[in-house]
């Protein structure tokens, strides 16, 4: 399975972009779809998930209410749309993918670090 993010750019605080992520298995209903982030000297983080079985959406506490993730199914792409952004936003982010829905400790919804397939990431710096 092979990933595809675009999108990241440059932004002012206070804007807005949109992340995109594709690939062959985002049409199908039984894979969980994450973005996570990656700052400068800090370690991977989770942001968000999306659960394609029953459409429920999951969001880190830094991004609730700013971050809205979606899927188109006929494009195949899952999109990760920033609102409101802030400097502290800035970092790569990954999209990821996996058909085995984490459940327990250390899941953020369905999906979990360790998922098995992973985009090459995308620059996004909010900076003025």
């Amino acid at each position: 399975v092979q990933l595809q993010a675009s999108g990241g750019g440059l932004v002012q605080p206070g804007g807005s972009l949109r992340v995109s992520c594709t690939a062959s298995v985002f049409g199908l209903d039984y894979y969980a779809i994450g973005w996570f982030r990656q700052a400068p000297g800090k370690e991977r983080e989770w942001v968000s998930c999306f659960s394609t079985s029953d459409g429920r959406k999951y969001y880190a506490d830094p991004v609730k209410g700013r971050f809205t993730i979606s899927r188109d199914k006929v494009k195949k792409t899952v999109y990760l749309e920033m609102n409101n952004l802030e400097p502290e936003d800035t970092a790569v982010y990954y999209c990821a993918t996996d058909s085995h829905y984490c459940s327990g400790s250390g899941c953020y919804g369905p999906c979990y670090d360790g998922m098995d397939y992973w985009g090459k990431g995308t620059q996004v710096t909010v900076s003025s």
